[in-house]
């Protein structure tokens, strides 16, 4: 490796691949340091379960957020398929529920009944918010007053922005579960009561709800690996230059890179330092106190079934329940509940989760046998599990109460034990996977399991904030000027996007 590059891309997540080829298809010399043996961070495929093959999205699992700018900008080839039905939640204790079928709307709005009205206003509002601001998200920063103007919708801004989002739910629907299902998007990986006044519940509500101008999210056919695969071959095509196994030990503020291969120490300067790892390790690299740890708070369980359960409502095909978002035990009130218990210590019972069906709309992600068999695969993100309940001591003993919590909660909404179910590996161990936020730091480096690599900020700039370098317009800035944030940690950071990757790349291209 040179002594000096342009570029040094710290972490080959989906963020710093992006960030990577836009920068060598502009003639940066780009070098790119990975920790583990691959590429990829949280948005990969793997074979989780031994002699089964099976390529689970392992960590990361929908794609929403990743604009078709940077798919058109990079050649990359990448199919998102959409799925017809957006949800199903059952009611809690009852056998019958709500499905939400976006190819039938008098269906949906039998299903809603007295919120039917109130849930076409709100999602028309919700439209109106992700029309305006998803094309912001590559360009620089606009401010709050702009922002706001772009919306056009003075109510609308305040029930989304200015006001817990918590209460303009409360406030528009009536049902319990209907209401719980419109909160689960505010509190995807993020701990907040129902109504929080901290506005971090708005925040990731609003991640969640602009995504393509639509909110739609899509499954990556392929599975995630195969949008990092195609953005990996984008930045080596562009002449980047990729090395795994490369442990950062520490950056300097004027650029200079120490990392480990294979036990060897290696120094290289650049110009730029682009960080690709959570705010919170960019601090410790620095040699600088960091601030408080983030905290997630979600578990994430993945199982390989031979066929999908029978519903307690069974007027409902399994086929239509779990080809969109799955909701087990998330009314509002059951949403609350779970957030007094766990606030207090403990594990809630029933679990919120929720539930994605990859192989229904990808199948590719299994072999032709598995797929002739009727096997599919069931991914479930438990809620309100803050990693303030797992430590270093009690985490294997813990993961196992998460996977007991989490299979409890599905199976209190089915006909049928989901275990019975279960495939076996080559071992003869059930095909069950269950990742804790301890395991995510980890296995990913990410502090305290926290997906969005820390507390999430608004798509847009405060009206005060300074804006006069092109880190701070495109919202990658740090303390130093040489250093910027290239991940999930950037102002529109969090989810798979390659926002952040993108938004560094133009920052540094404007500097230049």
């Amino acid at each position: 490796m040179p002594d000096h590059c342009d570029v040094i891309i710290v972490g080959g997540g989906h963020n710093g691949l992006a960030a990577a080829a836009y920068l060598a298809l502009a003639g940066k010399k780009v070098t790119l340091l990975e920790r583990l043996p691959h590429i990829g961070g949280a948005a990969v495929s793997a074979s989780a379960f031994e002699g089964v093959d099976a390529r689970l999205s392992r960590y990361s699992y929908l794609v929403s957020l990743l604009p078709e700018r940077v798919i058109r900008d990079l050649g990359l080839s990448i199919t998102l398929a959409r799925r017809r039905y957006s949800s199903y939640t059952p009611a809690p204790g009852g056998t019958d529920g709500l499905l939400i079928d976006t190819a039938d709307a008098a269906a949906t709005a039998a299903a809603l009944g007295a919120d039917s009205a109130a849930w076409e206003s709100f999602y028309s509002g919700a439209s109106t918010f992700a029309r305006a601001l998803f094309p912001t998200v590559t360009h620089p920063l606009l401010t709050r007053t702009e922002a706001r103007a772009a919306v056009g919708n003075a109510a609308l801004w305040s029930s989304f922005v200015d006001e817990p989002i918590g209460s303009t739910i409360a406030e528009a629907f009536t049902g319990d579960l209907v209401r719980g299902v419109v909160l689960t998007d505010a509190l995807i990986g993020t701990f907040a009561p129902n109504v929080d006044e901290s506005m971090a519940a708005n925040r990731c509500f609003a991640y969640h709800v602009i995504g393509g101008g639509t909110g739609d999210w899509d499954v990556p056919v392929g599975g995630m690996g195969a949008v990092t695969g195609e953005l990996a071959r984008a930045a080596l095509n562009a002449g980047a230059e990729i090395i795994t196994d490369a442990t950062v030990t520490s950056i300097t503020p004027d650029g200079e890179v120490t990392y480990l291969q294979h036990d060897v120490e290696s120094t290289v300067n650049a110009t730029w330092v682009l960080a690709n790892v959570a705010p919170f390790e960019l601090q410790k690299l620095l040699g600088e106190t960091p601030e408080p740890r983030p905290e997630g708070s979600q578990v994430k369980v993945n199982l390989l079934v031979s066929r999908l359960p029978r519903l307690r409502d069974s007027r409902v095909d399994p086929a239509a329940a779990f080809g969109g978002t799955f909701h087990i035990n998330e009314s509002w009130s059951q949403l609350d509940t779970a957030f007094d218990a766990a606030s207090a210590g403990f594990v809630p019972s029933p679990l919120p989760s929720e539930i994605y069906c990859h192989s229904l709309t990808d199948p590719s992600i299994l072999s032709p046998e598995l797929q002739a068999s009727g096997a599919q695969t069931l991914t479930i993100f438990g809620l309100h599990t803050p990693d303030r309940l797992l430590t270093e001591r009690t985490n294997d003993a813990m993961r196992e109460t998460l996977q007991r919590a989490a299979i409890d909660s599905l199976n209190s909404v089915l006909a049928e034990p989901i275990e019975e179910l279960l495939l076996v590996d080559a071992a003869g161990n059930p095909t069950i996977e269950t990742k804790t936020t301890l395991d995510l730091q980890h296995a990913l480096n990410l502090p305290g399991g926290n997906i969005f690599h820390g507390p999430l900020a608004w798509p847009f700039a405060e009206d005060d904030a300074e804006l006069q370098t092109p880190a701070q317009r495109w919202g990658v800035a740090t303390a130093h000027p040489r250093i910027l944030l290239c991940g999930a940690g950037a102002q529109r950071g969090g989810g798979v996007s390659a926002i952040g990757g993108h938004n560094a790349a133009m920052a540094v291209l404007e500097a230049s």
